[in-house]
């Protein structure tokens, strides 16, 4: 039983996803943010789950990448095709928040093949690009001068956002081995500015924590 438990942990992710699709097609993005974010988390200990258990296949990694293309890049850019369809009188406009899935299938694949990316990745982790687009439905349209009710802003995010997946960026991994300080300095300083991040601006604060991921992995690119 105990070698399933990984493989258990990424269906979980797969079942939110799954239930977070509905959920937008109902018309209810709030929810499906919050699968997104239970999804995350199912991602975060499956993997960990794995190393912690030893418990490694070819079956867990593809099945690990199948999840978070339904989780983190078809759910969030069902979540951007209607809120630009709310947003514009276009007909084929919102099928660009679809880009995420696309691009994001091409990242995943990527990822399976390419062996550099063992201890760091080349381009923004898929989890991170449906997070970022998970708290648009929590700002207010009166909030930052309703930026973020303008279709041409979200279309610009999902075109980025595709771009970031895809790119050559290293970034660091979160995997944790140990729970060294030594060896996970730069982790455990992502954690905790998120952390204060998460107190001072609640929810607003995960997009700024994804920039922060970007930032300081750039850093210690710029150090090495």
């Amino acid at each position: 039983m105990i070698k399933h438990i990984p493989n258990f942990l990424t269906l979980c992710n797969l079942a939110c996803g799954c239930v977070g699709v509905v959920a937008v097609f109902k018309g209810d993005l709030q929810t499906g943010s919050i699968m997104i974010w239970a999804g995350a988390l199912f991602d975060f200990f499956d993997g960990f789950a794995a190393r912690m258990l030893k418990k490694f296949s070819s079956i867990g990694k593809d099945l690990d990448s199948l999840a978070d293309l339904i989780t983190f890049c078809f759910l969030p850019g069902s979540m951007l095709f209607y809120l630009i369809q709310q947003n514009t009188s276009s007909s084929w406009l919102p099928y660009t928040g679809f880009l995420l899935a696309l691009f994001g299938a091409l990242r995943l694949a990527k990822f399976n093949n390419d062996t550099r990316q063992s201890e760091n990745f080349h381009g923004l982790p898929v989890p991170a690009s449906g997070i970022f687009v998970s708290v648009l439905p929590f700002i207010s349209p009166y909030e930052f001068q309703g930026i973020f009710s303008n279709y041409v802003v979200l279309i610009g995010i999902a075109v980025f956002l595709s771009a970031m997946m895809v790119s050559d960026i290293k970034l660091m991994s979160l995997k944790f081995k140990n729970f060294s300080i030594k060896a996970n300095q730069s982790r455990y300083l992502l954690i905790i500015v998120s952390i204060l991040l998460i107190v001072f601006f609640k929810i607003v604060a995960l997009p700024i924590i994804i920039i922060w991921y970007v930032v300081l992995s750039l850093t210690l690119n710029v150090k090495k």
